[in-house]
């Protein structure tokens, strides 16, 4: 696979992050809703949850940092998929509004390839693009 696909994917990564971080600090009411019951401190996690995407963000644009951030947004989507997996199973309202299984089941479905795309952009993998010797 070509090098600029890689940092395409990248800088729209980061900006994905980054968008999402900011929303977790400015409007955190939506991602408090979909958390579980069972989460100690709810405002504390969206807040630490907005962080750790900003730092990650950040961290994919740092060539030092890129590896180290592309594992750690790994590791956050995993741990949010709970949060997800709530969302959905819960039927929980936003703004008065529910989502269907339309939008929730592709969500929990891409979020194996969310992972997947982070540390490929990173380039903490190449699976499955790379080159046999």
């Amino acid at each position: 696979m070509k090098a600029h696909v890689r940092t395409t994917l990248r800088w729209l990564l980061a900006v994905a992050y980054g968008y999402a971080g900011w929303r977790h600090l400015a409007t955190p009411e939506p991602f408090l809703a979909i958390t579980p019951p069972w989460v100690p401190e709810p405002r504390l996690i969206v807040a630490a949850t907005g962080i750790a995407e900003i730092a990650g963000a950040v961290g994919l644009m740092i060539p030092r940092l890129r590896k180290a951030a592309g594992w750690g947004l790994a590791l956050y989507a995993l741990c949010v998929w709970p949060a997800n997996l709530h969302h959905a199973l819960a039927n929980v309202a936003i703004g008065g509004a529910t989502l269907g299984w339309g939008y929730h089941a592709p969500r929990l479905a891409a979020q194996p390839l969310i992972i997947w795309w982070a540390l490929w952009a990173s380039g903490a993998i190449d699976w499955p693009f790379a080159r046999r010797s």
